[in-house]
């Protein structure tokens, strides 16, 4: 019996329709950091469709969720 996938932050930034190169990546956190307070899922950096992936994948608990967790720490290096 198969279980969730498991993604990666490469896969969620496909997803998303954004580069997935780990340099655009790296380039992506560098770039948008996140104040303490601030929501990744409400953050002006996406657009009505992402947030809406977002929102959704992480309401779910899906197989999402963990890369989704993932990049929220790395978008709040500070927290």
């Amino acid at each position: 019996m198969l279980g969730e996938p498991e993604y990666s932050i490469n896969e969620l930034f496909a997803q998303l329709g954004l580069d997935s190169s780990d340099d655009a990546i790296d380039a992506f956190v560098e770039k948008n950091q996140l104040a303490k307070d601030e929501s990744l899922t409400d953050a002006s950096i996406w657009t009505a469709q992402q947030c809406m992936f977002l929102q959704e994948e992480w309401k779910k608990d899906a197989a999402w969720v963990e890369v989704i967790d993932d990049l929220n720490v790395r978008l709040h290096p500070q927290a």
